[in-house]
């Protein structure tokens, strides 16, 4: 029963390391560069979505927000707010951030992307201050038994709307004229320009992309965690570990990594919690060690 339950909260967490950690692989696989604040932008999705519930609910952005006041009316409201809010701020993040620096030479875009997510960060700190915020679920508290194992409503949502969202997505990149223009950019920015496709709007779109995902998982997760400012960084960097252990070139490996160290982090936290990071950095090191590209990611090949 207590294994069961670590699993499924581990699913729950791990679903949100794999919307992030495909984030990374979007931006990664079409100009090859990384958003490096996309911790940040998990922030500012998870705030966002806090903001929208007390706007709907008639509230002050510095009110409490009380179980009543977040309805599965509202909450849907408040993912496609929170969803057009974080998609400008890829837009914004990639004319600022990254495309000044293309062609430059150098890894200037590194440091303008952390510093774009100082920015959100404090932004957020300044609107909402440095405490942490509650966001009640939608779907309320009461604890659900599975085969004995309790589990939250909130977590079986996150665990359906991560694999749904997944799902859809890999149908979009395989199966829509949208998806293969985006492999196409991913593979070759210069042959797809000669076939007609607009590169740069594609580019554009994949910040889109992954801003929107590390917004969502930032919704999904304020009401499990609570909404924090403080809470980017460390998601984002097991999120990045498991795209780096799935592989970054494969969106299919970045979902396999983030629930693999999802589930392990759970796992492990049953037998000593302070061994969680260790065991799972020290994973990370392996797969470095013996399979670089990552455990379904493709060699890189060089041409000369």
């Amino acid at each position: 029963m207590v294994l069961l339950q670590a699993l499924l909260s581990g699913l729950a967490l791990g679903g949100i390391y794999a919307l992030v950690a495909l984030g990374f692989s979007i931006t990664h696989t079409t100009t090859k560069t990384l958003n490096f604040g996309q911790g940040e932008v998990l922030v500012a999705g998870a705030f966002v979505a806090v903001g929208s519930l007390l706007l709907l609910a008639g509230k002050p952005y510095t009110a409490v927000l009380e179980p009543s006041d977040v309805t599965i009316g509202r909450y849907l409201l408040a993912l496609g707010m929170t969803l057009a809010v974080v998609g400008l701020i890829g837009v914004l993040l990639y004319y600022t951030a990254i495309r000044p620096f293309f062609g430059s030479g150098g890894m200037s875009w590194v440091m303008s992307t952390i510093g774009f997510g100082i920015i959100l960060q404090n932004t957020a700190m300044a609107i909402w201050g440095s405490s942490s915020i509650a966001m009640p679920s939608p779907l309320g508290d009461d604890v659900i038994r599975i085969a004995g194992a309790g589990v939250r409503p909130q977590e079986i949502l996150v665990i359906v709307v991560t694999l749904t969202v997944m799902a859809g997505l890999d149908y979009v990149l395989r199966k829509t004229k949208i998806g293969k223009a985006v492999r196409a950019v991913a593979t070759n920015q210069q042959a797809a320009a000669l076939m007609g496709i607009n590169v740069a709007a594609i580019v554009v779109l994949a910040f889109v992309m992954s801003s929107g995902l590390a917004g969502l998982a930032g919704l999904l997760i304020a009401p499990i965690t609570t909404a924090s400012v403080f809470m980017g960084l460390n998601i984002a960097l097991k999120a990045f570990s498991a795209a780096i252990v799935g592989g970054l070139s494969s969106p299919r490996g970045c979902i396999a990594g983030g629930i693999l160290l999802g589930c392990l982090e759970a796992l492990i936290g049953l037998w000593r919690a302070e061994m969680r990071e260790i065991t799972l950095f020290l994973l990370i090191i392996l797969v470095l060690m013996v399979k670089p590209e990552g455990l379904f990611g493709r060699k890189s090949m060089e041409k000369v």
